[in-house]
């Protein structure tokens, strides 16, 4: 690449880090190692050009600044949870749009199917538990199997087991999404399966107001840790400028903040499930409330909070 390129092409970014701080400690260090690769490329191209002598200086005063502010403030937590989260998260929206989607149209193939073919309900969800169910409909309970096991017991049981689904979902995305793409289309499919059950048996509304106690923040979780599969595997597909294991450390970083960040949702859908949504008998007001409820949470938290910081800390234009 000629020098005039190698500029024009980084010049901005070189602009902003040189004059806006670092919203947090972990992009100090990610501005860091991105002087360092292009001041290494520089040094290889043009080494007594003064692009590689303004990079050594503008890598050494980042450097300089990684350990002034090497010793983290006390609220390290409020601050992931306030600002560190929800930045990552706007630069990774295109990546939650993708498993959204993917998730969305598994599910209508699943209901689909379920409405094509009678034995695909029984394929996805086993026989044991359509038969189990159809058993509780006609004891006029549909919804007992949220009742079947003890309330501790059971929390900790969904929770673990969400748990592990998310990170599977993001694990699996270091085959290059493909094992992402896995996760997400399986768990939709089978979600649309299952609610197309409960409307073929006349239940839906009152599936609906059970189910999604829960599945609001449970179902929305495993979508946003599908979001932290795809920023992991598509920093292997899409390196840019990087080195490709610079790039695949960076996304493996960042997803695996994403899907830490998701525990504390887990927690909450495992608690609801295992506490709350086994009290079918309670008003739709209320039931309403917690479902809407959950997913103002998740619109705001993962949406429109993101990008209302983004715009606090954009680099106001002349």
């Amino acid at each position: 690449m000629r020098e005039a390129a190698f500029i024009r092409k980084n010049k901005l970014k070189w602009k902003s880090y040189e004059t806006e701080a670092a919203a947090n400690p972990d992009a100090l260090a990610d501005r860091f190692i991105e002087l360092t690769d292009d001041l290494s490329y520089a040094r290889t191209f043009y080494p007594n050009s003064e692009t590689t002598a303004y990079l050594n200086s503008l890598a050494g005063k980042t450097h300089q600044a990684i350990y002034k502010n090497k010793k983290e403030k006390k609220n390290r937590l409020a601050t992931f949870w306030k600002y560190e989260l929800p930045l990552l998260f706007r630069e990774h929206h295109r990546q939650l749009l993708y498993a959204f989607v993917i998730f969305a149209v598994a599910c209508f193939i699943g209901a689909l199917s379920a409405a094509l073919d009678d034995t695909f309900v029984r394929l996805i969800l086993g026989d044991g538990y359509v038969n189990q169910t159809l058993q509780n409909i006609r004891n006029g309970d549909p919804m007992a199997v949220y009742k079947s096991h003890g309330q501790a017991e059971m929390f900790l049981a969904i929770t673990i087991n969400n748990i592990r689904v998310s990170f599977m979902a993001f694990v699996l995305g270091v085959f290059c999404s493909v094992g992402t793409f896995y996760v997400l289309f399986s768990n939709g499919i089978m979600l649309g399966a299952f609610q197309y059950f409960f409307y073929k048996q006349g239940l839906l509304l009152t599936s609906a107001l059970t189910i999604w106690i829960h599945g609001t923040l449970e179902i929305s979780a495993i979508v946003i840790a599908g979001c932290a599969g795809f920023v992991m595997g598509n920093s292997i597909l899409f390196p840019k400028t990087h080195s490709r294991l610079h790039s695949f450390k960076q996304g493996a970083r960042r997803g695996l903040k994403i899907v830490v960040g998701l525990v504390p949702i887990f927690i909450a859908a495992g608690f609801l499930e295992g506490f709350v949504t086994r009290h079918t008998e309670m008003p739709m007001a209320l039931s309403l409330f917690i479902i809407l409820s959950s997913a103002a949470f998740i619109l705001y938290y993962f949406i429109l909070y993101p990008r209302l910081l983004h715009k606090q800390h954009a680099p106001h234009q002349p």
